[in-house]
């Protein structure tokens, strides 16, 4: 049975075909990619095949796993042939069911969010995510925690191949499912940071009144005392409350605390 299901993996692409607009990209040449790879080889022996710890590249132009780090296949119980063959497919065989709905539903935000921005800001792109891996043999299901990072951007700024440094947890997280988020700093310096979490609007902008006003009420002010400390009038004040609950999606007071909380604070005031 054992070999039955490998035949089996190596015949199909019902994982991968989710990242078929990856793919789709209209890559142009990447001139600095072979002193990439090499450096990527360094780095992995550098860091050296620690427990628990995983250094792969998805490569979107053939979507396939472009390398990884030799310790993978005591980690997943998957063989390094099956990797180095159909990695990409491996890649999420291996995944816990109840995780890979989410997964495929943040591939495309990461794909969507990073080709609304300038060339600059790809290269500051990054994201992270908790998930499940489920052994192949054993059947143990155990949390591990990705950062990611585009690793070779071509020369038109298309997302050619990622780098992920992946660990295992040894303590649960409290998230019950896959969890993520991502990142990057604007040309003008702001910092953004979108997390499962957030609004559906994910960019929050408030104006400058609008952060004063927030700040004012995280550190308990009401209305009248805001009013007060700011010299506007009571009625501006409530007017600012409630285009801030708008832009954050909040019903509430305690709603607006939480969605700030769930973003890096600095983007936000």
């Amino acid at each position: 049975m054992d070999k039955v299901l490998l035949k089996d993996l190596k015949k199909q692409d019902k994982y991968s075909k989710f990242f078929h607009s990856w793919k789709e990209q209209e890559f142009k040449d990447s001139p600095n990619e072979e002193q990439m790879l090499a450096d990527l080889e360094v780095l992995s022996q550098n860091i050296g095949m620690r427990e628990g710890l995983v250094i792969a590249c998805f490569d979107y132009r053939n979507l396939s796993l472009g390398f990884f780090t030799g310790n993978i296949e005591e980690l997943t119980g998957y063989p390094a042939s099956m990797f180095k063959s159909k990695g990409m497919e491996t890649s999420f065989t291996m995944i816990h069911p109840d995780d890979r709905e989410e997964l495929f539903r943040f591939q495309k935000i990461v794909l969507d969010a990073f080709h609304q921005l300038s060339i600059a800001e790809r290269h500051r792109f990054e994201f992270s995510y908790t998930t499940r891996w489920v052994h192949r043999t054993t059947q143990e299901v155990f949390w591990m925690m990705g950062r990611v990072k585009p690793y070779l951007i071509d020369s038109a700024g298309n997302f050619a191949m990622d780098l992920h440094i992946i660990v295992k947890l040894h303590t649960p997280p409290k998230t019950k499912n896959y969890d993520w988020n991502y990142s990057y700093v604007k040309d003008d310096g702001t910092r953004i940071f979108v997390s499962k979490n957030s609004p559906s609007d994910r960019e929050i902008s408030l104006t400058k009144k609008e952060k004063e006003i927030v700040r004012l009420i995280l550190d308990g002010l009401g209305s009248k005392e805001i009013s007060e400390k700011l010299n506007i009038s009571f009625n501006t004040v409530s007017t600012h409350r409630k285009n801030i609950l708008r832009k954050l999606g909040a019903k509430n007071l305690g709603e607006m605390i939480k969605i700030i909380a769930s973003y890096d604070f600095d983007m936000v005031l």
